[in-house]
């Protein structure tokens, strides 16, 4: 099916669009209830019926997507020659209803290291539409059987393996990634946090650990070059302040509860735990 095929590009590249059926025919039309169409800023897949209809529909759909629309909308349109039309007349003598679906650009989440709280996390997460970046420098963290309980994830994943210089693949990711940084190696996560901060990409930046760790860090990122403004783009603790417990299960729905906030744009809290 083109739709289908138009959706799921549109998904892997990262673009908005929206999905548009022709839900119900009252009388004549030129498809059939069921018909459907894709729409992007910059061209269509498919046909709901060319003429006045089409084009109305293509006009909205656009709109939608300029305003940044995320709830589904219905549309009637006649297809009478006494109708009001903008794009020709149309008068096969019938009216149909159209829903009108955003398919927005979900958010793309990439966790670094797959230890006990990566993991936990890794599964909160799979169950939300999104896409799910896991990378590790230790292969076996990322073989099939460590992964099972993502086999019915409804995210995207997408596994990095990476035995030397896992910092690469955030130059990989896609723009507006979330990354989070908790690995084995503190070596490994300050060099991340280095790349993290060198990429122009990213939505935003989290690092497990200590407040000494994050002394520390914070004087190596300084000497390494990067300006205080930039090292603040580094969010650590990380999670929701009010949720204490050292558990990687209870840290994991910390975070995830943390990012979830933050793809639905709420502000973050001053008050935090280190974690």
């Amino acid at each position: 099916m083109e739709w289908l095929k138009a959706v799921q590009r549109l998904r892997e590249l990262r673009v908005p669009g929206v999905l548009v059926t022709l839900t119900s025919v009252r009388g004549h039309s030129p498809r059939e209830a069921g018909a459907k169409m894709v729409v992007s800023e910059d061209r269509t897949w498919a046909t709901i019926g060319g003429g006045n209809l089409e084009a109305v529909a293509i006009e909205r759909a656009r709109s939608m997507i300029g305003d940044g629309l995320a709830t589904p909308e219905t549309l009637k349109v006649s297809l009478s020659d006494k109708a009001p039309y903008q794009h020709g007349v149309q008068c096969c003598g019938g009216e149909v209803e159209l829903l009108l679906e955003p398919l927005p650009v979900v958010p793309s989440v990439a966790i670094f290291g797959m230890g006990h709280v990566g993991l936990e996390l890794a599964r909160i997460l799979a169950r939300h539409d999104l896409e799910l970046h896991l990378v590790d420098s230790r292969t076996a963290q990322l073989e099939p059987e460590q992964l099972r309980g993502l086999d019915d994830a409804v995210a995207g994943i997408h596994v990095h393996q990476v035995p030397v210089l896992p910092e690469l693949v955030i130059g990989e990711l896609p723009e507006g990634t979330h990354v989070l940084v908790m690995t084995h190696d503190h070596a490994e996560d300050a060099a991340l946090c280095d790349a993290a901060l060198r990429a122009g990409q990213l939505a935003s930046i989290g690092l497990i650990g200590s407040s000494a760790k994050w002394s520390r860090f914070r004087a190596k990122l300084a000497d390494e070059g990067h300006a205080p403004e930039a090292i603040a783009r580094i969010t650590t603790p990380i999670g929701l302040p009010d949720l204490g417990g050292k558990e990687p299960a209870t840290i994991a729905v910390s975070v995830a509860a943390r990012l979830l906030q933050i793809f639905a744009g709420e502000p973050a809290s001053t008050e935090q735990q280190p974690r």
